[in-house]
């Protein structure tokens, strides 16, 4: 089977290469486009990571292909009606790193609590006053998680640990994990209300498109704080920027954005303006929370931990091996 992988690093390579001499491999850094489909027309299976779109302008191009591994655990990146359509099947990586996706909540949320960004910019320009940087504590503190997955628990399960109190929403309430580490269920009304933390954890589809938008930063507490590790179209951006300028929310830690595929080359950038493919306001929006001093945005980098990655890749050629023995496994959708 001829297998391309895109988005791979070199240090990935070997990994995915393991699967020769049985199969013929091909690492490359590229992304998967419209503009790079056409020269990987003889892949039959290929696997992409965070920021290749497969829609049907990019499958379109791909006549042998038979199997898509995405090394991901959303695959709302990915046209799943036509690959159903033309006997594609695709498979994702559904468990690899909740407890390093968790801690970079953690991260992101020190960092806004402690002014540790302002902080260390300081010292570094010779400055050791402490003036201005006051912070608040986590402890005591409603901490509000939307979406009680596997990365929603462990989330949870560390909020705890800091002596937070904890309230959730979830369309199918896990209650027997509630009742174990010990949270509530309330509706999104409350949690929005009483939440001095909201982290959200839901996958990104057309029921949680803007799901945070105008009328839920209104009714949120005056000073929340934001954490958004899922995916950007969760959040209306536009409507985030008016509650951070208004002071509705305090801060924000963002690890994705809107039009964050976009941002990331410029040059790609320059065609989807001129194209009108892309929210042109959307995309000022997020150049704009770029530059916001409190707001603190990661570059879709809260997986990216050595462990977390050496789990993705096994279980992407598992995947890969699974298919091709005829006994397919992590299936998102089949033909």
């Amino acid at each position: 089977m001829q297998i391309v992988i895109f988005e791979a690093e070199d240090w990935e390579c070997p990994g995915f290469n393991s699967m020769q001499p049985e199969h013929d491999v091909r690492c490359t850094p590229e992304i998967l486009d419209a503009r790079t489909a056409g020269q990987y027309a003889s892949a039959e299976a290929i696997s992409t990571f965070i920021y290749s779109s497969l829609d049907m302008a990019v499958l379109e191009q791909l006549p042998r292909l038979k199997l898509i591994s995405t090394r991901s655990t959303g695959f709302d990146h990915i046209d799943l009606e036509y690959c159903s359509e033309h006997g594609i099947t695709v498979c994702n990586v559904p468990d690899y790193g909740q407890n390093t996706v968790a801690e970079h909540v953690f991260g992101l949320l020190l960092t806004i609590s402690h002014r540790l960004y302002e902080a260390i910019d300081r010292t570094r320009r010779g400055d050791f006053s402490p003036k201005g940087l006051q912070g608040f504590d986590l402890a005591h503190k409603t901490f509000g998680v939307i979406g009680t997955g596997d990365i929603g628990l462990c989330v949870i399960r560390i909020a705890k640990g800091f002596d937070m109190r904890v309230i959730a929403h979830d369309i199918k309430p896990n209650r027997e994990a509630a009742e174990k580490i010990g949270f509530e269920y309330v509706d999104m009304e409350q949690l929005l209300s009483e939440s001095d933390v909201i982290s959200l954890h839901v996958p990104g589809n057309k029921h949680t498109y803007h799901l945070l938008s105008n009328d839920e930063f209104d009714k949120m507490k005056d000073g929340a704080v934001v954490i958004n590790t899922a995916r950007g179209s969760i959040v209306d951006i536009q409507a985030m920027i008016r509650a951070l300028a208004e002071g509705k929310l305090a801060g924000a830690g963002l690890d994705v954005l809107s039009e964050e595929p976009v941002i990331r080359e410029e040059a790609e950038l320059l065609r989807s303006v001129y194209q009108r493919k892309h929210n042109l306001e959307s995309l000022l929006a997020d150049h704009v929370v770029l530059r916001l001093r409190n707001v603190v945005v990661t570059p879709h980098s809260a997986f990216n931990t050595k462990e977390a990655v050496e789990r993705i890749i096994k279980v992407t050629v598992d995947n890969i091996q699974a298919y091709t023995r005829g006994n397919p496994q992590n299936v998102v959708s089949e033909p």
